[in-house]
């Protein structure tokens, strides 16, 4: 399923979904976040630098999420709608996954997973699940047992919202998939989901 999604003036981002297998029906991410990385060596101050290289998609999600740059959400949002018109499985509601760092002024996953909801007329359900318990940002917690037993519990939804409903689970980075995994669960076996279906704008190239 490889595809080159056109936006508005013209501007095209070239896509390569794969397939993310888990806790839910069915599932993708969009792109590889990063293509390569290659060490340069320390700064002044003992810092690593690296030359990055990113997807075209995973260029744009950056500059939001560390740039605050909003404008890369039209582009975004704009293949992700053209994505889901194609993948076409019957979507009731789009959930984004709750941040783990609620201080962060541009919330990436909020801010696009409402565009789309714009775009598509599809219902943006932020109180379908709840994060009840803080877990803190996982990103630098790498055994995936250490994730898994993190998450356990840390999740509640409201089942009046999700039961008999396909959702879709929406997140920007996939990474090992611990916190999907343990939302799709619950969605399912609490929020008695219909069905749950993944969408990520990226992953890591390893999911270990």
């Amino acid at each position: 399923m490889r595809g080159r999604c056109r936006l508005r003036e013209t501007v095209a981002i070239k896509i390569n979904p794969m397939r993310l297998s888990g806790a839910w029906h069915d599932g993708y991410a969009l792109d590889l976040h990063t293509v390569s990385s290659v060490f340069l060596g320390d700064d002044p101050y003992g810092h690593p630098v690296f030359d990055t290289t990113r997807s075209e998609i995973g260029e744009l999600l950056y500059r939001l999420k560390y740039g605050k740059d909003r404008s890369t959400v039209d582009a975004i949002a704009d293949t992700v709608t053209e994505f889901l018109r194609g993948w076409n499985v019957g979507i009731d509601a789009v959930v984004p996954v709750p941040p783990s760092n609620t201080g962060r002024s541009v919330q990436p996953v909020i801010e696009v997973a409402s565009a789309v909801c714009e775009r598509t007329g599809i219902v943006l359900c932020q109180e379908c699940v709840k994060r009840v318990r803080s877990t803190g940002e996982l990103k630098d917690v790498f055994e995936f047992e250490k994730r898994v037993a993190a998450l356990t519990g840390a999740f509640a939804v409201d089942r009046v919202l999700t039961e008999d409903r396909r959702l879709l689970l929406f997140d920007d980075l996939h990474r090992s998939g611990a916190t999907v995994n343990e939302i799709a669960r619950t969605l399912t076996a609490d929020g008695h989901a219909a069905a749950v279906f993944l969408l990520a704008l990226t992953r890591t190239r390893s999911k270990a």
